[in-house]
């Protein structure tokens, strides 16, 4: 709802005047303060002073917008000009003044047409509800005043534009204030980050230069380290002759000190391989249950005098693991030795589980060991950390196996984990992906794979993409389906699933030993009764032949070379007819 309250003429000088007078009365009588009314009245008195000398006047309307706080005093100043093409091109000094002093001041203009400028300000929120009784006696009061004004009401003016203006140089002078607040911190934060560069610098050079001493500390201890072994088995085998039962207690220290110092060495090995990324991944498939008997055999020695019993539980519905299965096994070595070392009696128990919704598989070593405070859970997995507890005299301990854990299982695209309470045993956890890299992939869709219906699978080994787009599109609107997959491993799990009715095979597949792999395949039954055609780089005819090959494309290969031997091999008997 609108409320109209006044509206003005602006035709001379004097009109000016009444305006800014009329607008500091309303203002005032709508409850606005000191400052608030000579805003108000010094933004209207410049637009209308605007409209006075570029369009020879205009009609300035005093209005009051809506009928709940918060209310809106909005003036109009529209003139009959000859308005502007762009409303921004209107003189700079009143639009200005006006959008600093309003809360809004929008322009409305176009060639031939005029220019409306409509300023609002919201009234204080302490202020009385406008209505339409209220309007109707500021009418009145504003009728009483009508007259002209006096030379003392022009400088009384004049002093409220001096109080604005003082007010406007006020606010410039505190942003320039800010402004050079703002500069001096923005040059403290620059030069903080270059001293944050710096020092991150600094830091990786200091890591470099630790990854680098260990690493040679490592290789230099391990010489010395070999030598002592040795020639401790030598004592000890008697080869030089018979010691005494002192002297061979005292070997026998010795012995159990380097390999102490040796275990300790292959740690800080293995971690300053790790940190400085120059450790490999030898992913390869393997059994849950082999591994559990590897470790079982490995561990037996730990157990000797010890009334503790390791148990390693058959996991015989998970699949077979492709990731690397020495540093699966050196992860659960830890996690088993650590456990006998804080168990006096009961036993530790190996398990694994299969989640086939997320394609991991989980290790879990439990023990009925003294198990750790919750506050000290964080410390285990830092380097050379070590909880002090009545046992540790007695087992000593490195505090470098949990943290190389960590960094393996993150490694190996896993995590590791660890629940304990103190007084009643640890279990520690390993969570892996059944598929290292990006093997997950295409396990999914080989669950996911349908073949249409009438199609004849072809299965096609190749570890360039682009390639077996190509081969998938000669293939799309033919009698032949291709199923493609990156290297041999994932050739064998889709062949558990179909039974193909050729292989087109391409013999450089990364670390893959796909001359083996051919040979192996047509040596064994199942093989036989698959035509194998290589479309490879390699020029090796005859190798592959003699291996098994029914057929052998050099590359670059055509879509005509490809279908021919796919149709003279799948359908021998119509290239007979």
């Amino acid at each position: 709802m609108t409320l109209p309250v006044l509206t003005l003429v602006v035709s001379t000088e004097q009109d000016l005047v009444a305006v800014r007078r009329r607008a500091h009365e309303i203002s005032s009588a709508l409850g606005f303060g000191q400052q608030d009314r000579a805003r108000i009245a010094t933004a209207v008195l410049e637009i209308a002073r605007n409209a006075l000398a570029f369009a020879n006047g205009g009609r300035v309307s005093f209005e009051v917008e809506g009928s709940v706080p918060p209310q809106l005093l909005t003036v109009r100043i529209a003139d009959a000009g000859p308005g502007m093409p762009d409303p921004a091109s209107m003189p700079a000094g009143g639009l200005v003044a006006a959008q600093r002093l309003m809360d809004q001041c929008l322009i409305d203009s176009a060639p031939g047409a005029g220019t409306t400028v409509i300023l609002k300000k919201a009234m204080p929120e302490r202020a009385p509800v406008v209505t339409a009784d209220t309007i109707e006696s500021l009418t009145a009061r504003l009728d009483a005043f009508e007259g002209k004004y006096t030379y003392e009401e022009l400088q009384r003016q004049n002093r409220e534009l001096l109080a604005a203006l003082t007010d406007l140089h006020e606010r410039q002078d505190e942003l320039t204030r800010l402004t050079r607040e703002l500069e001096d911190t923005n040059r403290g934060v620059v030069a903080l980050y270059a001293e944050l560069d710096e020092r991150a610098d600094h830091l990786r050079r200091a890591d470099n230069m630790k990854s680098r001493f260990l690493s040679n500390m490592s290789h230099e201890f391990r010489t010395p380290l070999s030598s002592i072994r040795a020639l401790s088995k030598l004592l000890l085998d008697r080869i030089d002759g018979e010691l005494t039962t002192e002297q061979e207690k005292q070997v026998r220290y010795i012995r159990k000190a380097a390999d102490d110092l040796s275990e300790i060495v292959n740690d800080l090995l293995d971690l300053a391989k790790i940190e400085s990324g120059k450790i490999e991944i030898r992913a390869a498939e393997f059994e849950i249950d082999s591994l559990f008997s590897a470790l079982r055999g490995m561990m037996r020695p730990l157990l000797a005098d010890a009334p503790v019993e390791l148990i390693f539980e058959p996991c015989p519905d998970s699949p077979p693991i492709y990731n690397d299965e020495a540093k699966v096994a050196q992860i659960l070595r830890n996690f088993v030795s650590n456990a006998l070392k804080f168990t006096e009696k009961g036993e530790v128990r190996v398990s694994a589980a299969y989640h086939a919704d997320t394609g991991m598989v989980t290790f879990c070593v439990a023990d009925t060991g003294i198990g750790i405070a919750s506050e000290h859970l964080q410390l285990i997995f830092e380097e050379f950390g070590q909880v002090e507890n009545r046992l540790q005299n007695a087992v000593k301990g490195t505090g470098l196996g949990l943290p190389l854990c960590a960094k393996l299982c993150a490694l190996l695209g896993g995590s590791l984990s660890v629940d304990s309470t103190e007084g009643r045993g640890s279990v520690f956890s390993a969570t892996l992906p059944i598929y290292f890299g990006q093997a997950t992939d295409s396990a999914v869709e080989r669950e996911t794979l349908t073949i249409e219906a009438g199609k004849r699978p072809i299965l096609v080994i190749e570890d360039e993409p682009e390639v077996r787009l190509l081969y998938e599109s000669w293939l799309r609107n033919t009698d032949y389906q291709a199923v493609s997959v990156k290297n041999l491993r994932e050739a064998d799990q889709m062949m558990k699933l179909i039974t193909p009715n050729a292989i087109v095979l391409d013999l450089l597949l990364g670390e893959d030993d796909t001359w083996r792999w051919l040979m192996e395949l047509k040596a064994g039954e199942y093989g036989q009764r698959i035509p194998i055609i290589v479309a490879t780089a390699v020029n090796e005819s005859n190798k592959g032949k003699a291996l098994g090959a029914d057929a052998y494309l050099l590359k670059p290969i055509t879509r005509s070379d490809l279908m021919s031997s796919i149709d003279r091999l799948v359908d021998p008997q119509e290239e007979d007819v």
